[in-house]
């Protein structure tokens, strides 16, 4: 088990075998108003504190003046998304520029591989997502890509990585987990979230698992809108997070839903789930962080800046804001709400120097870290190739014509390039040109590459229609193979749709 501040010998990796050793060396790195009621030097410490819990977005691969400035003057952090990435020179140019400013800054990034990348968000991951390394069933070789993809963001500055996802899927409806999961039993999501953590915080990048208590057992997006989970955590979703705690996580991050059974307000804001349940009965005291303030389960309810201070009165530590919401203003609105929460009482200077605290910890165990020696890219490939299930005759070959159809990816998905080769045809939505289909493949193969099937009906009736006619085509299910026509006697299943699945299976499919 992790000590009770969530943290155990960075050093050691369980496992061993495909990590290699590596000692840990220190690292060495290249405004507002005052609260009414408050003393100047009171106000400007708890301006400090205030600062020291927020963790802004920005928009562009260069820092604004404006982050630069609050950098240097004691922000906690930043979050980095696909918007702020061009190359890996890039990127590290970028976060030394931030660290020049001060060394401490937590300088985060939201990469869980596979379908949720941002390092390789113009071309998609080398990595697989989860649910493909859930279905290889290798723990050590989680491990491995975990650690790989660790060592490319030590490289780059990245401090912080927001991963693994550590929910149970158990509804297959969920529209915005799925993949991004390692799968629907708790026992083996557990393993692999205990294994992912290890593998990233032994190349010296923090891991963050979330999306506490659980995501898995929803079907909406918080996203959108705010979620509910029928079914009591407590009964499979937390065993992740127990395992993750056991394998000395840095951080876990909340989640914008509602649990009923647990509390009538959603866990973000919920003192039950954040501090009785995650930190006096689980025993964590790491870093808590709060997924995105703007997704409208917070902002369409209790609002942004009332969002903040639930969240840091219920237990939070860290504020995620930016991935809608990408300018200073945000940042003067959530601190101007902090200082009046303290001056009113309502939130303590002691729970807000608690949670600057642990920012402040977790960035001194990131500079105690020195990144690792380089890792094998290569693992992803092989994890990808291990993870594909074939079913039926899949070889349509080199000239088969391939057939893309592409539903709307989730918000924290994005728009990120995936399928196995570059299409034929493609189609975003209804209506798909069948016969304009098999006029195109008439004398060769036929490949239709879909994602999320049994949730886009216009995805299955075009899949249907196309099978009554050429009941030979290949059949290749890049998201969660929830469903499998009757009629597709060539079904090949990737488990995600990183770059580096969809090459898995063209090695299958197009040969």
């Amino acid at each position: 088990m992790g000590s009770a501040d969530g943290r155990r010998d960075a050093d050691r990796t369980a496992g061993g075998g495909l990590l290699p050793a590596h000692p840990a060396k220190p690292r060495r790195r290249p405004h507002g108003r005052l609260g009414q009621g408050l003393t100047a030097a009171v106000a400007s410490t708890t301006a400090q504190l205030a600062d020291r819990c927020l963790l802004p977005g920005f928009v562009g691969t260069r820092a604004p003046d404006w982050v630069r400035r609050r950098a240097a003057a004691g922000l906690g952090g930043v979050v980095l998304y696909g918007r702020n990435v061009e190359s890996p020179e890039q990127l590290r140019r970028l976060t030394d520029d931030l660290h020049s400013e001060r060394p401490e800054l937590l300088v985060s990034i939201d990469e869980e591989g596979g379908d949720v990348t941002r390092l390789e968000v113009r071309t998609g991951s080398s990595y697989p997502g989860n649910l493909a390394l859930g279905q290889a069933g290798d723990l050590e070789l989680t491990r491995a890509v975990a650690f790989a993809m660790g060592s490319e963001l030590a490289a780059t500055g990245i401090d912080l990585d927001l991963a693994p996802d550590a929910d149970v899927n158990s509804n297959p409806a969920n529209p915005v987990i799925g993949v991004r999961s390692f799968g629907a039993q708790p026992a083996l999501v557990a393993a692999h979230t205990a294994a992912f953590v290890e593998g990233l915080q032994g190349a010296g990048v923090a891991a963050c698992a979330k999306h506490f208590p659980g995501h898995g057992d929803t079907s909406t997006d918080s996203h959108l809108e705010l979620p509910v989970a029928a079914e009591d955590p407590r009964l499979g979703a937390l065993e992740p997070f127990r395992a993750a705690i056991a394998a000395g996580v840095r951080s876990i991050m909340s989640a914008h839903l509602l649990v009923p059974v647990l509390d009538s307000v959603p866990a973000t804001l919920s003192h039950r789930i954040l501090t009785q349940l995650l930190r006096d009965e689980l025993g964590f005291g790491g870093l808590v962080i709060t997924d995105g303030l703007e997704m409208r389960a917070i902002s369409d309810g209790v609002g942004i800046a009332e969002g903040a201070v639930g969240a840091l009165v219920a237990g939070c530590d860290a504020l995620c804001i930016g991935g809608g919401l990408a300018e200073e203003s945000i940042v003067d609105e959530l601190r101007d709400a902090i200082l009046e929460a303290v001056r009113s009482g309502r939130l303590s200077e002691e729970r807000l120097a608690e949670a600057a605290g642990r920012v402040d910890s977790l960035a001194a165990w990131r500079a105690e870290r020195q990144p690792a020696p380089a890792a094998q890219r290569g693992v992803g490939l092989e994890a990808a190739r291990r993870a594909v299930q074939v079913e039926g005759p899949v070889r349509a070959g080199a000239d088969a014509l391939v057939v893309q159809l592409r539903p709307g990816a989730s918000m924290a998905v994005g728009a990120v390039a995936w399928g196995i080769a570059p299409p034929a045809l493609s189609f975003d939505g209804p209506p798909v040109d069948v016969d304009g289909v098999l006029r195109r493949a008439e004398g060769r193969g036929l490949v239709l590459v879909v994602r999320d099937l049994h949730r886009h009906a216009w995805q299955a009736d075009a899949v249907e229609a196309l099978l009554a006619r050429r009941p030979d085509a290949v059949l290749v299910e890049m998201g969660l193979p929830a469903r499998r026509p009757a009629r597709a006697g060539s079904y090949v299943s990737t488990f995600g749709a990183g770059r580096v699945n969809g090459q898995a299976a063209a090695e299958r499919v197009l040969s």
